[in-house]
């Protein structure tokens, strides 16, 4: 009996971490497709140097998670990337506490991609 209640309790802890931050939206990679070229946008890749390097998206700037965000623009929208999604919504959740209004996050990341 007790080890369904651990179960439970697991099973709830994951769903609360994947629950969507209030203000943060999120595309599929098929949508981020079609705003690559938008001007109006700041594309951010949070993964590490060696795996920005090993695969990226031209119109991603590597900001490896932990790095400052002091200098995107608060005035335009963030679109958010890593390799599975789960790196990329942290730095989302870290954006929106610093003042950022408009944050995407990619679901799936680059392995959608």
């Amino acid at each position: 009996m007790e080890t369904w209640i651990v179960i439970a309790l697991i099973a709830a802890f994951f769903i609360w971490r994947m629950k969507p931050t209030k203000g943060i939206h999120s595309i599929s990679a098929a949508q981020l497709k079609n705003m690559l070229n938008d001007k109006d946008k700041v594309f951010i890749d949070v993964r590490t140097p060696a795996e920005y390097k090993g695969r990226n998206i031209p119109q991603f700037k590597n900001v490896p998670l932990g790095s400052s965000f002091d200098k995107l623009p608060k005035d335009k929208e963030i679109i958010v990337i890593c390799q599975s999604g789960m790196r990329s919504s942290q730095a989302c959740k870290k954006l929106k506490k610093q003042g950022f209004k408009h944050v995407t996050n990619v679901r799936g990341g680059m392995s959608a991609y």
